[in-house]
């Protein structure tokens, strides 16, 4: 359940109300894609502040398995994290990862990346995985349209996760499973009494760069009635101004009572430009990538002191990229960032990640990815601070 609070302009502060837990929005959430954000554990995740994670169902259906997952009594419980976990429904990845995919109206037949065996991946196979992950939101499964695609192509995949959409709500409402066919295997599907059932069902917007065909999906999708509405299919190559456009575009039509997600975006200025717009929700793998390669945010000003109603959305001023690799950290004993209340900035300096670096000590990913975690979710604070408070 979703309460909105206040507003600023059309940015949102609100509550989310989930099976483990009240989650305070505008939030984003660490990319914990096989059951764990790299190199740090849920303790760390607690620590950084984080209120919920992100992971996928296409990675934890080939690794460790529907079974497994059973047995393990949910993911919140083999991973000991006792937050919310939303998980995405495995259709990004089905088209990303898979060696050869195949879709067909029923669903999509594909290669996993892992082992070469095939998998049938349809939306009530990925309604019954959520539910045995033990999601707090779980995704509809959808048909993902690259983003070079043609106009004919983002309305083909639309239509289609519309029609999943529907098939989705349906077997999420179903507690009776399906079966996962494999080139090797053959495994049936949960019976959910003995997990935590996902509190929340998300449908997908979809329909590329053009607003007619976003128009359709949202109609469509509230049409079916979904406990939350997320913008997909964008942050893969278009340029910037049409994403802030379909985000501004798809905010002004979703319902005002039920929860905005922005799927898979993006850097810190998009996302305040989107939190400006509406949207309530936000995942990314940057800030834990970016840290793994020795790339880290860095505020330029205390935090709390930027005024996000004048930021520019295409030049921010306020954070910088740190490439700690640089030459120039060699010899810098000053902390990463003197304005971050993070492990990492309080316990250790530049010059020292630095080495890590060089000589390719894991503990350097490990540090790099707690203050650039840290970094995202201190960018969440002030923005719900500047949402209403």
């Amino acid at each position: 359940m979703f309460h909105l609070l206040k507003t600023n302009g059309k940015a949102r502060r609100g509550q989310l109300q989930t099976a483990h837990g009240i989650i305070e929005t505008p939030f984003f959430m660490p990319i914990a894609t096989k059951g764990a954000v790299k190199t740090l554990s849920s303790a760390d995740m607690e620590n950084l502040g984080a209120s919920i994670l992100l992971s996928n169902t296409y990675h934890l259906l080939l690794r460790p398995g529907l079974d497994a997952m059973k047995t393990f009594g949910g993911l919140h419980a083999f991973m000991n994290w006792q937050k919310p976990i939303l998980t995405d429904s495995g259709g990004y990845q089905v088209f990303s990862l898979s060696r050869i995919n195949k879709t067909t109206e029923e669903g999509v037949k594909f290669q996993s990346h892992i082992d070469g065996s095939y998998v049938f991946l349809t939306p009530e196979l990925s309604m019954d995985m959520q539910k045995a992950i033990g999601s707090d939101i779980a995704m509809q499964f959808d048909d993902v349209a690259a983003g070079t695609s043609t106009r004919e192509r983002y309305e083909d995949a639309m239509e289609r996760s519309l029609r999943w959409a529907k098939r989705s709500k349906e077997a999420f409402r179903a507690s009776a499973g399906a079966t996962l066919s494999s080139g090797h295997r053959t495994i049936a599907a949960v019976p959910y009494d003995s997990i935590a059932p996902a509190s929340a069902l998300f449908g997908i917007v979809q329909g590329g760069i053009y607003e007619d065909l976003r128009s359709r999906s949202i109609k469509g999708l509230v049409d079916i009635g979904f406990d939350g509405y997320a913008i997909g299919g964008l942050s893969v190559g278009e340029p910037r101004e049409d994403m802030f456009r379909m985000v501004k575009h798809c905010s002004d039509q979703l319902p005002q009572d039920k929860p905005r997600y922005f799927m898979g975006g993006g850097m810190p200025e998009e996302i305040v430009e989107n939190v400006k717009a509406g949207v309530d929700m936000f995942d990314c793998v940057l800030p834990s990538r970016n840290a793994r390669h020795g790339t880290l945010f860095v505020w330029n000003q205390d935090p709390s002191t930027i005024d996000f109603d004048n930021v520019d959305p295409l030049n921010p001023t306020w954070y910088s990229c740190l490439r700690i690799t640089n030459e120039k950290c060699q010899f810098d004993l000053s902390p990463i960032d003197v304005f971050c209340d993070c492990e990492t900035c309080k316990t250790t300096t530049r010059a020292y990640v630095r080495h890590l670096f060089s000589v390719q000590e894991i503990l350097a990913l490990r540090l790099a990815s707690i203050h650039n975690l840290r970094f995202y979710l201190r960018l969440m604070e002030e923005l719900r601070k500047w949402s209403g408070g």
